[in-house]
């Protein structure tokens, strides 16, 4: 799941409270300052996303009284781009009935329009597919999309055409399965090998304090720190020696809860990121020397991270059905792991 703003792109605004303003809430203080462009709903879902500063600071309590001579910053949203518009874009589709439909996403399909990814979304396919039959609870821009995958990520994805639909599964993925069945089950090849071949992180989520764009592990105590939990085990490894001294592996990981870049922080965090992950496997770079030269090259040509989503089971929201879809590794990760097996002998 991801959050609801972002300050990537973002026009930052700076604004100072004069004398007349001081004891003010800052919630109403900044929406009367900023009237009409933003309401003053939408100017407390930019303080509880952390979109508003003082210094470098986000100010997270729209309760806050401001005082004379303050200089907020406030990430301006950027203005409303076009509606999505249907593109004729192929769908691998697994599942389709009058409530929803469950597809094979591809590596490099964006789900939704966003600033830089306008079209060629899996939205725009939905459109073109489904014609106006997709639910509107998102909005315009995220037409039928109930979760989503990182664009470099493949695998199993549904999306509702009803709002009835939308609902449910939208409630299903929010308590992750704890009140009916819900499972998410991801294949990923990381550097080196865990020393539990089964385990958990739990560990909270939130932005990372370098790049906003980007997510880490944190502190419970910060403003926007989500709980996060994977579950993992180890299927194949990959190397000669002991394991320790193994080069890569192949785990199974499912998801208890549904953050942004959720399993590649947390492979991260344990000192597994995933192969070929660029924002969280950089400084894992240096593993691509101790590979034979054929694999090296395939391991640095590798145009992305090493994640498929495999498994997708939810109960159907109108005849309550238990449905269970899964999507093959895809034939580049496939190759990439065929080759690490290889060094096994």
């Amino acid at each position: 799941m991801s959050d609801p703003d972002s300050e990537a792109g973002a026009e930052w605004k700076e604004v100072e409270v004069q004398a007349a303003s001081a004891g003010s809430r800052l919630d109403q203080w900044l929406a009367a300052e900023l009237a009409p462009d933003l309401s003053r709903s939408r100017v407390q879902a930019l303080i509880r996303a952390g979109l508003v500063r003082l210094g470098d600071e986000p100010v997270t309590e729209a309760k806050r009284k401001v005082a004379a001579g303050e200089r907020f910053a406030v990430a301006l949203p950027e203005p409303e781009a076009p509606e999505p518009v249907a593109e004729p874009i192929p769908l691998d589709i697994l599942y389709e009935d009058g409530d929803l439909i469950v597809i094979n996403k591809p590596a490099g399909l964006v789900v939704h329009p966003a600033p830089g990814n306008r079209t060629g979304t899996l939205v725009n396919a939905l459109l073109h597919h489904c014609g106006d039959v997709l639910s509107s609870i998102g909005g315009a821009h995220r037409r039928g999309i109930v979760h989503r995958l990182d664009r470099e990520t493949s695998g199993v994805m549904v999306a509702a055409k009803t709002d009835d639909a939308h609902r449910a599964l939208a409630q299903a993925f929010a308590d992750h399965g704890r009140e009916g069945e819900l499972e998410r089950a991801y294949v990923a090849l990381v550097w080196g090998v865990p020393k539990r071949l089964a385990g958990t992180v739990d560990a909270p989520l939130g932005r990372a304090p370098h790049d906003r764009t980007a997510r880490a592990v944190v502190s419970e105590d910060q403003p926007d720190a989500r709980h996060a939990v994977t579950h993992y085990r180890v299927l194949e490894t990959y190397g000669p020696g002991l394991p320790e001294e193994k080069i890569a592996a192949l785990l199974e990981c499912r998801l208890e809860t549904g953050r942004t870049h959720q399993i590649r922080v947390h492979m991260a965090h344990i000192g597994h990121p995933v192969v070929g992950d660029p924002a969280y496997g950089r400084a894992y770079r240096s593993k691509v020397r101790r590979l034979p030269p054929p694999l090296a090259e395939m391991v640095a040509a590798f145009p992305r991270q090493a994640l498929h989503a495999r498994l997708l089971a939810f109960r159907h929201p109108r005849t309550g059905q238990l449905m269970c879809f899964e999507a093959p590794v895809p034939e580049d990760m496939r190759e990439l792991i065929a080759a690490f097996v290889r060094l096994n002998g």
